[in-house]
């Protein structure tokens, strides 16, 4: 039992939240791309990728018993998330904290979106014959990722150079 649920619920909890995260994200993403604060769905983005990160601490096996990569992945994205989240309400986005605000969220994104794409592999039955070694690593793997990777990053820079929001004032 995990915060009264069984570990199975919790799980689906967990995928569903992150979901919410990874779609509201990559739409806050788009919105970059066009100037776009989109502070509505940024509200989203922002806590349900925190959550999710978060809720992946409590999956056993728990960060006391072991430390794995998906560990990891939840450290680095909270980090990135705090940074983002003091750019964004604490900074306003002046000056450089701006592109600190994209450069943050994107790849907090982006962990989001590599861990569905080993969870895709791992789950789908049709993707999983691809590439059946746990953890995948298989060509066809290797090259959805690589795929998902220079997607981020052309996207990121895209953001970066584009992303002039008008400023909130109080």
């Amino acid at each position: 039992m995990i915060f009264g649920m069984s570990l199975s619920t919790f799980v689906t909890v967990h995928v569903v939240i992150s979901l919410i995260g990874i779609v509201a994200g990559i739409v806050v993403m788009f919105g970059m791309l066009g100037s776009n604060r989109m502070p509505g769905l940024t509200a989203i983005f922002l806590p349900f990728t925190i959550l999710t990160s978060a809720t992946g601490f409590v999956i056993p096996p728990l960060l006391s018993e072991k430390l794995l990569p998906s560990h990891l992945f939840g450290i680095l994205s909270l980090g990135l998330l705090a940074i983002a989240c003091f750019a964004l309400y604490g900074k306003k986005l002046s000056g450089a904290w701006r592109w600190i605000y994209v450069v943050t969220a994107l790849i907090s994104l982006y962990l989001n979106v590599f861990v569905l794409v080993i969870q895709s592999f791992l789950k789908v039955p049709a993707l999983h014959a691809l590439a059946p070694s746990v953890p995948p690593a298989e060509p066809p793997f290797a090259i959805a990722q690589g795929i998902v990777l220079v997607f981020f990053v052309v996207v990121i820079i895209g953001a970066v150079r584009r992303y002039r929001p008008m400023p909130v004032f109080g």
